[in-house]
């Protein structure tokens, strides 16, 4: 599979719109507390943290309170994204950390990325990437040797409940597929990376009618499946959608979707040795490496 079958059109007015996004979702929000709780696990210390979408990621709070030294680094899809990410990591000129620390680097992600850092953050942002492949791979040029990565991301269990629905009344497909969670680690060792461990949780999230569970649905993203509903839907059909979800409220009354997060890290392994096709050994060093002790006279043998 080299790409996810996604709409690229769709798939970058959707990356706008999130970038454009005044602050993270609070599910982003709180998928970076729960990462952050996992950099324990981690006894390296990074001297430079590199967040792929910080924007939308939510994860400036954890990764400040767990690296307070390190030198800090944003990349953001878009150039409008850099001049708001910019802006939201500007600090007053009464504040000690505009003296006291860094300003933090944001590039474009469009640009060729040089740093060489010691962790890789991306919260919530790879289930967006088109070839989540050439993705790794971008990552991995972008860590130092022995230096980390810690992603999550949308699994295929994401939405369930709403996908069942859509069936139920023949519609196309709401979101494009999520990639599954052993997927993604035969693809971390293929891009080169060492001792990946993948793992996953259900979050649930409720809402009380139809209405807010739409809204929120539009913060986290949109649907780049190709195969949706190749035009815009009426008043009528979201009159429809909205009935088929309060149909199906649980015992207390709300609506529940479940979202499938997937949580992977790994290290980057310093380049090894390439072993040549021949290689040619002293006959005096041949003899060393296998003389040993016979067993009967004590003495060495070949």
């Amino acid at each position: 599979m080299p790409s996810r079958p996604v709409d690229s059109t769709a798939l970058a007015r959707i990356v706008r719109r999130l970038a454009a996004a005044p602050a993270a979702p609070w599910l982003h929000t709180e998928v970076a507390r729960r990462m952050g709780e996992r950099l324990a696990l981690i006894l390296r210390t990074p001297d430079s943290v590199l967040q792929w979408w910080g924007g939308c990621g939510g994860g400036d709070g954890v990764l400040a309170a767990a690296y307070p030294a390190a030198r800090m680094w944003s990349v953001e899809p878009g150039a409008e994204a850099v001049r708001r990410r910019e802006a939201a990591l500007r600090r007053p000129w009464w504040s000690a950390r505009r003296w006291t620390t860094a300003t933090p680097v944001v590039l474009d992600e469009a640009d060729t990325v040089t740093a060489r850092v010691g962790l890789l953050w991306s919260n919530m942002a790879l289930h967006w990437m088109a070839d989540p492949r050439a993705t790794f791979a971008r990552w991995k040029r972008a860590l130092a040797d022995d230096g980390f990565l810690m992603f999550s991301t949308c699994g295929p269990d994401t939405l369930a409940e709403l996908r069942a629905l859509y069936r139920e009344h023949g519609w196309p497909s709401p979101a494009a597929d999520f990639v599954d969670m052993h997927d993604l680690g035969d693809m971390l060792v293929e891009a080169g990376f060492a001792d990946p461990v993948m793992d996953q949780e259900q979050i649930v999230l409720t809402w009380p009618d139809a209405e807010s569970a739409l809204a929120e649905l539009r913060l986290l993203g949109g649907n780049a499946d190709p195969r949706r509903w190749p035009a815009l839907r009426t008043t009528r059909w979201r009159r429809a959608l909205c009935d088929a979800l309060a149909a199906r409220r649980d015992v207390q009354g709300r609506i529940r979707l479940r979202f499938e997060i997937v949580y992977g890290h790994a290290f980057n392994a310093p380049p090894r040795a390439k072993v040549a096709a021949r290689t040619e050994v002293a006959l005096d060093d041949f003899r060393a490496m296998t003389r040993r002790p016979s067993p009967s006279t004590g003495k060495d043998r070949i």
